[in-house]
């Protein structure tokens, strides 16, 4: 690690208010230009004697605005603290996490995963277009039917089509050979550009993409391609789950990643990541944006600060052996759930190396599923799915419970069919 480490309590505190020195103080500063404020005090409060001892508190009091991408160019002074806490974020995911190599990479702290993933397809759309002449009928969307929610969401944004690429029920992995065909009619379509999304823990099953499927196929097709990461959901726990890893940076067809902070890290919401390989994300550089110092490359424009601050505190509080004994602990909770699934014979769908198991919902009664509040794949009378993901908060003790209730319903089922 060159960039991750853990620091104690002081280090911290005396970190984010070096942070906060260096960014404008609206208290004191006769700061006429910006359209921005710390929090309303009589609101919020802002004299309370605890934030001494809470520097992310401190951060959201004062209200910084983190806008603009601070890995390339300027940015706005007024905030300059701040900025480089991002930065340190920035470079502990992209270096340490991911493997990209030091100054080879830019991106931000989102307000979520699905601006993140959004952010990509814009970038390779724009690509493709300034490099290519494009047009947005020749650029389509690779991404697999358990991929999220905000990849047809971007691709209805942006005015290019997503085709969905069917996965297996049971191992949830791309078919590959229905990927190849699945290129060949979009070519003769007049498809010429593809952007392919790999899931790294899809949200329904937390499945892992191999991106070498889709790099395999569009080279066999011989077709112009940039290849995305959402690792949104387990961008946090894979990593460090399989240490044999290859689907970060050292990968030169990788192009770009995207981490959600607010699952997984259990920052607020939201704190998505957004991280793309130099040369890229200057494809969607706004140039009206005049009065912003360095203009701006990303979606949402105005952000907050303090997000930033907060991922930057937990990274930095467990440091990277800290992490990976979280980790592990989830991975022996998950194994756990896993083996005592399989006494009862229920089949479930559970990726090795992530905490999120998926089982199939003709085996979990109704009644348990709300008790719980496992989450269906649908919510209607098709849904096939229900599933628990190991957080945290979630012990083996409340497994065990779940668990037993689960052999009752079982049992009363069994007995049901004998009295028939």
């Amino acid at each position: 690690m060159i960039f991750w480490k853990k620091l104690k309590q002081e280090q911290l505190k005396a970190r984010i208010q070096k942070a906060l020195q260096e960014n404008v103080n609206f208290s004191n500063d006769a700061s006429l230009g910006y359209p921005a404020s710390k929090l309303d005090g009589q609101v919020f409060y802002d004299d309370a004697p605890f934030l001494k001892d809470a520097p992310t508190l401190q951060t959201y009091v004062a209200n910084p605005n983190n806008i603009g991408c601070h890995t390339f160019g300027t940015s706005e002074t007024a905030f300059s603290g701040t900025q480089e806490i991002e930065r340190e974020v920035l470079n502990v995911l992209a270096v340490d996490v991911f493997k990209a190599k030091e100054n080879e990479f830019d991106g931000y702290i989102a307000p979520g995963g699905t601006e993140a993933n959004i952010q990509a397809i814009w970038i390779f759309r724009n690509y493709f277009m300034n490099h290519f002449d494009a047009k947005a009928d020749e650029i389509a969307i690779l991404a697999s039917e358990d991929t999220h929610y905000s990849i047809p969401k971007a691709a209805n944004l942006l005015q290019i089509d997503w085709i969905k690429i069917p996965v297996n029920f049971n191992s949830r992995a791309i078919e590959i050979q229905n990927l190849d065909n699945i290129i060949t009619q979009a070519k003769s379509k007049g498809k010429k550009y593809f952007i392919a999304i790999a899931n790294l823990g899809t949200t329904m099953f937390g499945s892992v993409d191999n991106p070498d499927d889709y790099i395999m196929v569009l080279e066999k097709h011989n077709v112009a391609y940039k290849l995305h990461i959402d690792g949104a959901y387990g961008g946090f726990v894979y990593p460090f789950s399989n240490e044999n890893s290859s689907i970060n940076f050292s990968n030169p067809k990788i192009s770009s990643i995207t981490i959600d902070a607010h699952k997984m890290l259990q920052a607020p919401y939201g704190t998505g990541v957004f991280i793309c390989r130099k040369g890229l994300i200057e494809n969607v550089l706004t140039k009206e944006a005049e009065y912003v110092e360095g203009m701006d490359l990303t979606l949402c424009g105005s952000r907050s600060g303090a997000n930033a601050v907060a991922v930057w505190m937990i990274l930095f509080t467990y440091g990277p052996f800290g992490w990976f004994e979280k980790v592990s602990i989830l991975q022996m909770r998950t194994k756990f759930l896993c083996n005592e699934l399989d006494k009862l014979d229920i089949p479930y769908f559970r990726e090795p190396n992530m905490n999120i198991v998926t089982i199939q919902a003709k085996n979990i009664p109704h009644h348990l599923a709300e008790k719980y509040d496992l989450v269906p794949q649908q919510h209607n009378e098709d849904n096939k799915w229900y599933k628990i993901v190991l957080m945290y908060h979630v012990e083996v003790e409340h497994l065990t419970t779940f668990i037993d209730e689960l052999k009752l319903s079982i049992n009363d089922k069994e007995r049901n069919k004998e009295k028939v």
